[in-house]
């Protein structure tokens, strides 16, 4: 195999470790679940990561870097401030709450890493700081955690909710309190 099919490979079981994990969770997703979704033998693993927990990690920092590509790759703060608005209408709808394998990885994942090794919270950690540093809108760190805080606790809940007409109230009140904290944040 090549180089440049061995980052293929690895990207693409990457890939599918990140979907699966986000919509399983990590503790019932076994490293034969992730390499058949990537269409290789279990065999393969071993090539590409030390342990199972090492794809954890990594696949969660892959699927960060997915989610927030947009922002942070953004030229200008015109682009940002536009990247910023679509990721939190995003992150506010019923499409985020109904498809968490393609949705936030902190969302699907943050009590599962919170539970593993240092690697794996290190991790989550260092993604939150991420995420919030693009949510705020000013040098006040603090607005960002708010704001993701807000966030990850209304899909949390929306996603609890046993109807969607409750899913959309909940989504609603959660975009009421982002608006609130981006409008009303000192400074």
């Amino acid at each position: 195999m090549s180089e440049a099919e061995k980052r293929k490979t690895h990207e693409r079981i990457l890939e599918q470790a990140a979907r699966i994990f986000r919509e399983k969770g990590t503790e019932t997703t076994s490293v034969s679940d992730v390499m058949q979704a990537a269409g290789l033998t279990h065999g393969g693993f071993y090539r590409h990561f030390k342990s199972k927990d090492d794809l954890v990690v990594a696949a969660f920092r892959n699927a960060v870097d997915g989610v927030l590509a947009d922002m942070e790759d953004a030229a200008s703060d015109e682009e940002r401030e536009k990247a910023r608005e679509a990721y939190i209408d995003t992150y506010l709808s019923m499409c985020h709450v109904d498809n968490r394998p393609e949705g936030c990885p902190l969302a699907a994942l943050a009590g599962n890493l919170s539970r593993g090794p240092q690697d794996a919270r290190a991790a989550g950690f260092q993604a939150s700081e991420r995420v919030s540093d693009q949510l705020r809108e000013g040098p006040d760190t603090g607005q960002g955690v708010a704001l993701l805080a807000l966030m990850l606790g209304t899909v949390t809940l929306a996603r609890l909710a046993e109807t969607k007409d409750t899913a959309q109230s909940i989504l609603d009140a959660g975009r009421a309190g982002v608006d609130l904290i981006r409008s009303e944040w000192p400074g």
